[in-house]
């Protein structure tokens, strides 16, 4: 299996392309801004097409290229239905300092459309991208339409699968939950029913930062640690 990320924009959100291998179809996850380019340069480099993006959740810094990377490829683009309206009107999901920032840019610099072919993600649903399946789990609490992709990785004794995680866990961390759409305690709920009875070899990567793992975080992260102490 090929996974390449790499940290786009001012926000530094990783962007994924995942594929079985070199030469054949892939997916892109969380294209954000300034991400085309460094998509571009993975797919000539690995000789890939991209079919399909997919979208942690609807805020700006995860889906700010998706429109005009969907149509380079003709891919499709998947988000669940609570986060959708974001991807028109982004500014209903961002923090005053990040709406000032577009706002505050010229005319012209940016304009959020949705993707000719938007499809929406459901809890528990599996679907099978460019010979990879993916499992789709509802962890609101970020944002009410954040999701996280669960994909076998064959290719490693000691990883059962790969997490795309969002903004829903990071490495020593969660999401933030002060932004429009967020929510505290369904964030915690999230993470009871859908992060800690994974299994411990689940390599997680997340929407920033750096890479980590289901068994590592249930060790070493606070808020997981808090949650445990209280089940």
């Amino acid at each position: 299996m090929l996974i390449a990320g790499f940290p786009a924009g001012p926000w530094g959100t990783n962007c994924y392309v995942a594929a079985t291998g070199p030469g054949t179809e892939c997916v892109v996850i969380d294209p954000g801004k300034d991400a085309a380019k460094g998509i571009e340069e993975i797919v000539r480099e690995q000789r890939l097409k991209p079919v399909a993006v997919l979208l942690t959740h609807g805020h700006v810094d995860h889906m700010w290229s998706v429109t005009p990377v969907s149509r380079t490829y003709d891919s499709t683009a998947w988000i669940h239905p609570n986060d959708r309206h974001l991807l028109a009107d982004p500014l209903q999901g961002i923090s005053p300092e990040s709406a000032q920032m577009l706002l505050g840019m010229p005319q012209g610099t940016y304009d959020f459309v949705e993707p000719d072919d938007v499809r929406e993600l459901t809890d528990g649903q599996a679907i099978d991208l460019a010979g990879m399946s993916f499992l789709i789990d509802h962890t609101p609490g970020h944002t009410e339409g954040s999701v996280t992709f669960r994909t076998p990785y064959p290719d490693h004794a000691e990883v059962s699968d790969v997490m795309f995680s969002g903004d829903l866990l990071f490495a020593g961390s969660i999401g933030r939950t002060d932004l429009p759409g967020g929510d505290h305690a369904t964030m915690l709920q999230s993470l009871t029913t859908k992060v800690l009875p994974l299994a411990d070899d689940i390599v997680v990567l997340p929407g920033h930062g750096e890479q980590t793992s289901i068994g590592r975080e249930r060790a070493a992260n606070p808020f997981l640690q808090d949650l445990i102490t209280t089940l």
